[in-house]
């Protein structure tokens, strides 16, 4: 067990345009490192323990590799990456082309808690040797292992500057404990998740010197599911498995409760065993414990068991793809809970390691995992189902982000850490070049004319729309959605907003649970049975969501309206149709079959007029647009709309707000119709006020300031005197559907608890 230096290798032999494009680069990168006044590379040691954290490293290294005129790259190999049982798998970074300066033998066999902390120690003893020879002006360090805080500790003491990838997130065992000791050893920081940069602030890190880049593997991940994937799984489950009918399991102890640890292990292994399908079983890694999980697995014949492949190692790219194209995956591994989601694979995450991560909704937890029936059972839930592909943990770009936040580091400034005590500031979220980023939404508003789509701040700021006629076809309309969507988000990069999912309103019946569209109103043709999560989910790699307009309105009102922390209102929106959404105990109702709300269809009237819907006396049919218009061009065809002040062109379509007008200069025909429109909507609130008892009615869209008064009119003459003092408002939201739509993504809880 010694410290092996190694020759560097010579690089490969290039061709003529390899060397012209290089020597271009070259120029380039030098004149920039002149017109910066930093002529000086910066050398960075990068330290790699094992085959999870080599999989965010490697995208870096390969990022500083890139530009020899800035960097200078030393790659340190400890840990369990020179074990024979876990796969030997320093072999991948040689077969990535990286020189290993040094390999520290630093593990001491035993797999128990005495062994881990006796490893810390022997790497402790070797580290400074290697410092000293390398003197690196930066390390970086990834993660929460025990190796990462040996390595840690020695730069610090060394006065060493330490970048550190991944700190500020939680987890659920001793790695939250190690992981924020390191942090407190760091000079910069690097985190994946606005949450992490919080925590980090929280634990009085210098704002400055935090990045919010993204997790680095997903520079790799989110461009590499649609590569060659056959042959791959073919590789590793036999020849005749297929996409989406196989599974994936990736247990590690836990270091905090092994005893239970490996019991739980046992029974997910029975349950597998009982759900009969293929599944690749990874071996734990080095952590206390990890023994006698493999003993488990071979008291069970896993490694002879026909459905069952049981490796030591699968090499990160094609891991990706095995994942991608599961049918499920399931274990503790953090890789599960964020990797994963990048694809939308069912994910059944067990135990207590990773409850304290942010997941997308492809997780489901079974933080008891104390029986096979219930392991067996969310495999039944969740195994063939596909999520939206979720971004919690990067959008592809966190390795530019990470270099231009290298070679802004200042050697000159002070080594000596500061820390910012309390008070913290509020949020200040800084990107690489130290400017707000706003978390966004990208908001759908499909309507019988238009479509719209918005990008939407956290504040309900709309920061830039899109609008066009909305196409009479099914497949002019989808793809119309996306190329409005995709342009939204390319130009939301420019105007600095993290697009954080996509919110989709339309009208008609919805299962928002799944994403689509059950059947339409007759004013979106082509528009039944309609899955609009998928697509655009694939299309932008970003979780989406969809409901009716009317319930979206109700979400607006209470995010950013009068409904913001009232426990029970309703929303009614005035427009084209009536429509809306009810708020009870905070939460949107949507009934059994998503039909709830459907407030437009209260019948008022036995013999009233004929509504879309087909039936009669609705309040659509007497106080909708289209019932406005109806009426007002019986009035017309009379010669009985226009009165004095009035004009119209021969060409001109006669509309609701012509009736209005009329109204307005007098015409007692025209008023009646209006009035009558009024008692109508006020008797359906009544009903409402009735059933729901809601403390506040908010009218909302084009025609809500038109029947404000009669509504309340109607409330004092007709209701109980028990609801009659019901606040009753019209909303201040200037696009309630946009809003709407884009705080289902903003107000979206993504934790799933089983």
């Amino acid at each position: 067990m010694g410290t092996n230096v190694l020759p560097r290798r010579e690089p490969p032999a290039q061709g003529p345009h390899e060397l012209y494009f290089k020597n271009l680069s070259r120029q380039k990168q030098k004149e920039d490192m002149e017109k910066n006044g930093n002529n000086r590379k910066l050398r960075v040691c990068v330290a790699t323990c094992n085959r999870a954290d080599y999989s965010k490293l490697a995208p870096i290294m390969f990022g500083i590799k890139a530009e020899p005129q800035f960097f200078e790259l030393d790659v340190v190999v400890l840990g369990s990456h020179l074990i024979d049982d876990y796969g030997n798998t320093y072999r991948m970074i040689e077969q990535d082309d990286f020189d290993i300066h040094t390999r520290l033998h630093t593990i001491v066999r035993g797999e128990d808690e005495a062994a881990m902390v006796e490893s810390v120690g022997l790497a402790l003893v070797k580290l400074p040797d290697v410092l000293n020879r390398l003197k690196p002006d930066i390390m970086i360090v990834h993660g929460d292992r025990f190796d990462a805080l040996a390595l840690a500790t020695s730069a610090a003491l060394m006065n060493i500057r330490i970048l550190h990838i991944e700190g500020g997130e939680v987890s659920g065992t001793i790695d939250d404990s190690i992981r924020h000791a390191i942090t407190k050893l760091a000079h910069y920081h690097v985190c994946c998740t606005r949450s992490a940069e919080q925590h980090l602030i929280a634990m009085c890190e210098d704002h400055d010197r935090i990045l919010l880049a993204g997790c680095p593997s997903y520079d790799k991940l989110l461009s590499a599911k649609n590569k060659d994937y056959m042959s791959v799984i073919r590789m590793w489950l036999g020849e005749d498995v297929k996409p989406r009918d196989y599974i994936v399991a990736l247990q590690h102890p836990v270091t905090t409760d092994i005893k239970h640890s490996i019991k739980m292990f046992e029974l997910t292994l029975d349950a597998l065993i009982s759900f009969n399908k293929r599944t690749l079983v990874l071996f734990p890694n080095v952590d206390a414990g990890s023994k006698e999980m493999v003993r488990v697995m071979r008291k069970k014949g896993i490694e002879h068991h026909p459905n069952f492949r049981a490796v030591k190692h699968v090499p990160f790219d094609q891991f990706i793809q095995l994942v991608a194209h599961a049918g499920c995956m399931i274990g503790n591994s953090s890789c599960g809970v964020r990797e994963v989601g990048a694809f939308g694979t069912p994910v059944i995450n067990l135990g207590t390691r990773q409850t304290g991560r942010e997941t997308g909704e492809n997780v489901l937890h079974v933080r008891d995992a104390d029986t096979q029936d219930k392991i067996l059972h969310a495999l039944q839930l969740q195994f063939g189902k596909q999520y939206p592909c979720s971004k919690i943990y990067g959008d592809g770009n966190a390795v530019p982000r990470i270099l231009k936040f290298l070679k802004s580091i200042d050697l000159k400034e002070p080594l000596q850490k500061k820390f910012c005590f309390p008070p913290v500031k509020d949020n200040i979220s800084q990107d690489i070049d130290h400017i707000l980023e706003t978390q966004s939404a990208l908001a759908v508003d499909l309507g019988g004319t238009n479509l719209r789509v918005a990008i939407v701040s956290m504040k309900g700021e709309i920061v830039k729309k899109y609008t066009q006629l909305n196409p009479k076809t099914y497949e002019d309309r989808l793809s119309l959605i996306l190329r409005m969507c995709v342009e939204a988000a390319s130009e939301a990069v420019n105007l600095n907003c993290r697009i954080l999912g996509v919110g989709i309103s339309t009208g008609g019946r919805v299962n928002p649970r799944e994403g689509i569209v059950l059947h339409s109103t007759k004013l979106i043709q082509e528009w039944s049975s309609v899955d609009l999560r998928t697509p655009i989910s694939d299309a932008l790699h970003l979780p989406v969501w969809v409901d009716n307009d009317g319930n979206c309105a109700a979400l607006a009102e209470r995010k950013f309206g009068h409904g913001k922390g009232i426990e029970n209102f309703v929303t009614l929106i005035t427009g084209t149709g009536i429509g809306g959404g009810i708020i009870h105990q905070h939460e949107l109702i949507h009934g059994s079959s998503f039909c709830a709300a459907e407030l437009g269809h209260i019948v008022v009237s036995l013999d009233g007029p004929e509504c879309l819907c087909g039936s009669q006396g609705c309040i659509e049919a007497y106080a909708s647009g289209i019932a406005l218009q109806r009426e007002a061009k019986k009035l017309h065809d009379e010669d009985l709309l226009l009165v004095e002040g009035m004009s119209m062109k021969i060409e001109e379509v006669v509309s609701a707000a012509h009736l209005i007008q009329a109204a307005k200069l007098g015409n007692t025909k025209a008023e009646g119709i209006l009035r009558t429109a009024g008692t109508a909507l006020g008797l359906g609130v009544v009903n409402i006020l009735h059933t729901m008892n809601p403390s506040l009615v908010i009218l909302s869209g084009v025609l809500a300031s038109h029947y404000i008064n009669a509504v309340k009119d109607v409330i004092h003459r007709q209701a109980l005197s028990s609801v009659k003092t019901v606040d009753v408002v019209v909303s201040n939201l200037a696009d309630p559907a946009l809003l709407g739509a884009a705080s289902l993504v903003l107000d979206y809880t993504t934790r799933r608890i089983y």
